[in-house]
C-alpha cells in the first residue's frame, strides 16, 4: 500500500514536465515554475532540452536519462531524491514515459516512498485522437509497431478484434509499410494520419487506409496514426491451436494458467472463458 498526498508532505519530488510538440507557447508557466525550482532535470538529449530551457531561461544543472543508459539513470536519480533533491524528468518533446524513458525511476520511486507529480502538459496521441474525427473513447495507444514486418504483422493481430479506437506512433520513413501491414491484417478500416502537430504544416489526413496510402509518399514528420476499431466479428477467424500453444507456452515459462489465460485473452481479444473452455478441454 503506496499513499501519495502530492502536497501535504516535505518529501522530495520527481516531477514529470511535458514539453512542446512543436509550438513553444504550449509551454505552461507551471511547467517553467517546476523546471525553475529543481534541483536537477533529466532530459534525453541535453543539446535539445538545453535550447528548451535557454529560451525560457531555465539554467538548472541537467543530467541525461535515455533507454540504454536507464538502470544507471533511473539509480542516479533515486540517489538524488534520496540526498532530499527535487528532480524535474523531461522528454524531447510531449510527455514523458509516452513512447519515452522514465518507466524505471518512476515506479522506484514511487514504491520507496517519494513524491511522483505529474504536470499536465503537450501529448501528441491525444491531439490526434481528438481530432481524428473517429470514436474517442474507450482507446487503446500502442505506440510504436515493431520494426520488422513478421513482428509487426502478429502485434496487429493481436489488437485485430479490439473494439476501441486505435494511437500508434510512425517515423515518416516507415509510414507507408505500416499502413500496408494495418490493411493487410485490419481491413481497410476509416483512419486518421496526424504530423507535424501545433507546428505550422501540422495536416491531418482522414479516411480509410485505402484511400491515404497513395498520399503518404514523401510525407515527413512524427506521425500519429489513429484507426477505428473493430466493427466485425473476426471469431471465425481465431486459430485456437495458436490461442492454446500462446496458454501452454506461458505456463511452462511459469505462469500460473489462470494468470496465463488472463494475459492471452487480453493480447487476443479472446474471450477467457473460451480460453478457459480450450484450457479444461485439453486437460481431459
Amino acid at each position: 500500500m503506496n499513499r501519495q498526498k502530492s502536497f501535504e508532505n516535505d518529501k522530495p519530488t520527481l516531477y514529470l514536465v511535458p514539453t512542446p510538440i512543436g509550438n513553444l507557447s504550449e509551454m505552461t508557466p507551471r511547467a517553467i515554475e517546476v523546471l525553475k525550482s529543481v534541483d536537477v532535470i533529466a532530459c534525453e538529449d541535453t543539446r535539445t532540452s538545453g535550447q528548451l530551457l535557454k529560451h525560457f531561461e531555465i539554467k538548472n544543472r541537467l543530467i541525461t536519462y535515455q533507454n540504454f543508459n536507464e538502470d544507471p539513470a533511473a539509480k542516479g536519480i533515486i540517489n538524488l531524491l534520496s540526498q532530499g533533491h527535487n528532480v524535474a524528468l523531461i522528454s524531447d518533446a510531449g510527455y514523458p514515459l509516452i513512447s519515452d524513458p522514465g518507466q524505471r525511476v518512476v515506479s522506484e520511486a514511487s514504491a520507496m516512498g517519494f513524491n511522483v507529480v505529474p504536470l499536465s502538459g503537450p501529448n501528441a496521441m491525444l491531439n490526434a485522437l481528438v481530432a481524428s474525427g473517429l470514436v474517442v473513447q474507450p482507446f487503446l495507444f500502442a505506440g510504436f509497431l515493431p520494426a520488422g514486418r513478421t513482428d509487426c504483422l502478429k502485434k496487429l493481430r493481436e489488437y485485430r478484434s479490439y473494439p476501441m479506437t486505435l494511437i500508434f506512433y510512425e517515423a515518416p520513413h516507415r509510414i507507408e509499410k505500416m499502413m500496408k501491414n494495418c490493411l493487410e491484417v485490419l481491413g481497410d478500416r476509416r483512419c486518421c494520419i496526424a504530423r507535424e502537430l501545433t507546428k505550422m504544416h501540422e495536416e491531418f489526413l482522414r479516411g480509410t487506409i485505402r484511400e491515404l496510402l497513395p498520399e503518404l509518399a514523401g510525407l515527413k514528420g512524427e506521425m500519429v496514426v489513429v484507426i477505428e476499431g473493430n466493427r466485425d466479428d473476426y471469431s471465425s477467424d481465431v486459430d485456437y491451436g495458436e490461442i492454446l500453444t500462446m496458454v501452454n507456452e506461458a505456463v511452462a515459462a511459469g505462469m500460473t494458467t489462470s494468470a496465463a489465460i488472463r494475459q492471452i485473452a487480453s493480447e487476443t481479444g479472446v474471450s477467457k472463458n473460451k480460453i478457459y473452455e480450450l484450457v479444461h478441454q485439453q486437460e481431459n
